[in-house]
């Protein structure tokens, strides 16, 4: 488990030779309503436990929440479960929005 700074997440789903990495979005449905990164897959973080089998655990992982705290948390989890290349997004989406993205609305 690592960390990744947005401009590394960015400059990775750039690069159309690397495999994009699966984006889970750990928040709670109504903050991924009111922003979230494209191609991010909502699974909140109560509910990762009980849907594990959903993930590939073989896949690149970036877990993304608000500012990286829930993110992190869920990061471990996997990690902890052998899931191979799981990264916390250090800042969340707010760092997101802060150097990648101003006009993500920001709640």
């Amino acid at each position: 488990m690592r960390q990744m700074l947005p401009t590394e997440l960015k400059d990775w789903l750039d690069d159309p030779a690397r495999v994009a990495p699966v984006l889970l979005d750990v928040r709670e449905p109504w903050e991924f309503e009111l922003c979230h990164l494209a191609g991010s897959q909502l699974m909140p973080m109560s509910s990762v436990p009980a849907r594990i089998d959903e993930l590939d655990a073989t896949a690149d992982i970036v877990v993304i929440c608000h500012h990286g705290g829930r993110s992190m948390q869920v990061a471990m989890f996997l990690a902890q479960r052998g899931f191979g290349q799981v990264i916390n997004l250090a800042g969340g989406v707010a760092g997101w929005a802060a150097q990648i993205d101003p006009a993500m609305p920001q709640y």
